[in-house]
């Protein structure tokens, strides 16, 4: 079998994510409804499906040959596996007559493309026509990627001298249904102090190791689960600890999501420690959306924290929300939209809701929303955000989203996250600590990212922490570890 057919048989995964774009069941790939042949002249590969009587056939230029039969193979698979997947959405598009917002696109990083584009020699003005053209991107998403790249260009660039340090609380006073991350609910809190107490060991290796390969912190995040969930004491001792250990990055941020856990003196050990961007999500401003997503607080909590961090000092807060929450209607998203724009946070994270399989939405069986109310809330959220003179900055998507949307970042000018860019666009490295974090070195030229991933479950990740630091070791100086 040619190496090219055995690729392709790889491949159904990423065919069944177009075919649900327009609403066909996996059971169409068992027995496969869809047959497809690729063959290959001089110049081009082309592809044909087929589905019955219908049949697509597009052709792809093969791509210039590098001179490393490594990578020249690596890309051949790549353009192979891209023609299959736009011509089977051809087919698919035709037969039904539908149009999915990001087109062909089912990846989590469209700006991956536009970038491509820029390379071979596109203006950023003339990138998202070409988008539109090649992956039928309708003209709003086409734009949207235009207004992300246009703010991650004017960032500093990141670069083989730099690295991320990303740190896990994973706790939470409560479990939201939608929640699908490494995280347990606080109970009795009999894990919070073996748990830290292995993640400042962890830590710890992980700073003589930034150290070792000569790189420079470029931004730190703390994220969750909920680091406010931690009691005053420790949440200090965290912030205290992680400032010794890494200092000198140009952006700190730990997230306070959930406002019933925000007390003074925590956003003051926030700011005490330099850490200057924090993170206050309600996802809903509706009581009642609240409440059935399990997330123990107000309404009227939210605008109480949002007023506590302005007194204390904080001149850079992001809010996170949620399009197509259960039983939300589009004037319920008017809500929360009405309330971004009273609180007046310094940058708004829309995301659509994608329902995952970790998560209780999915174990209830809760259906998305329709497609075009999923559309209307992401535009007003757009629009919200636009008329506070943000912009787009960062973007990813996901699967099961509602609608074929995707998760926006947009920020007031001179307020974009770093670190959210460099998570997404996967171009700087990556310590992670913490249970369920993934650490990632970026090996540019080869378009390849080594991954470290540490073990999710907390009690496993306070008995194995050594582990999780040799497996960073091994990644970035190659020393051996346990896989």
């Amino acid at each position: 079998m040619e190496p090219l057919e055995q690729e392709l048989r790889t491949i159904t995964p990423d065919l069944k994510n177009i075919t649900r774009l327009f609403g066909l069941p996996d059971s169409v790939w068992d027995p496969p409804r869809f047959s497809y042949t690729m063959t290959e002249d001089a110049d081009a590969l082309q592809c044909v499906f087929t589905d019955g009587r219908d049949s697509t056939a597009l052709r792809a230029p093969l791509p210039p040959l590098t001179g490393d039969e490594r990578l020249d193979a690596l890309h051949r698979r790549r353009t192979a596996r891209r023609l299959c997947r736009q011509t089977l959405y051809a087919l698919c598009r035709d037969v039904t007559g539908i149009h999915p917002p990001w087109g062909s696109l089912t990846g989590i990083r469209p700006t991956r493309l536009l970038y491509e584009l820029l390379e071979q020699g596109l203006s950023l003005s003339e990138a998202p026509s070409v988008l539109i053209r090649k992956f039928d991107l309708t003209a709003e998403k086409a734009h949207l990627l235009q207004e992300a790249v246009s703010v991650q260009r004017t960032l500093p660039p990141p670069g083989d001298a730099w690295a991320d340090v990303y740190i896990g609380i994973p706790f939470c006073r409560t479990r939201c249904t939608y929640c699908s991350f490494s995280s347990g609910a606080v109970g009795d809190g009999k894990l919070l102090a073996p748990y830290l107490e292995a993640l400042f060991a962890e830590l710890a290796d992980g700073a003589a190791l930034l150290r070792e390969t000569g790189r420079k912190l470029r931004a730190l995040y703390i994220g969750g689960g909920t680091p406010t969930a931690l009691d005053e004491p420790m949440f200090r001792s965290l912030l205290e600890r992680t400032a010794k250990l890494f200092p000198g990055a140009a952006e700190y941020t730990v997230e306070a999501g959930r406002p019933d856990t925000i007390t003074r003196d925590k956003l003051q050990a926030a700011r005490d420690h330099g850490f200057l961007r924090i993170s206050i999500n309600p996802q809903s401003m509706v009581d009642r959306t609240l409440q059935v997503i399990g997330r123990a607080h107000t309404a009227a909590q939210v605008e109480e924290a949002y007023a506590l961090a302005r007194q204390v000092g904080f001149h850079h807060i992001n809010m996170d929300v949620i399009a197509g929450l259960p039983g939300e209607s589009l004037d319920d998203f008017a809500v929360t939209m009405a309330a971004a724009k009273r609180l007046r946070p310094e940058s708004l994270t829309v995301h659509t809701l994608a329902i995952k399989h970790a998560s209780q939405l999915h174990l209830d069986q809760f259906p998305l929303p329709p497609a075009e109310e999923a559309a209307r809330m992401t535009r007003m959220g757009q629009e919200t955000a636009h008329s506070m003179g943000m912009q787009a900055y960062y973007l990813y998507r996901q699967k099961y989203m509602a609608g074929n949307q995707e998760n926006v970042g947009y920020a007031l000018p001179g307020h974009a996250c770093l670190y959210n860019v460099d998570i997404m666009e996967e171009n700087t490295h990556i310590l992670a600590f913490g249970a369920g974090g993934i650490s990632k070195r970026i090996y540019p030229e080869e378009g390849h990212i080594g991954r470290s991933p540490n073990v999710s479950n907390i009690e496993q990740y306070i008995a194995r922490h050594e582990e999780m630091a040799r497996r960073k070791r091994a990644l970035f100086l190659g020393e051996g570890a346990e896989a």
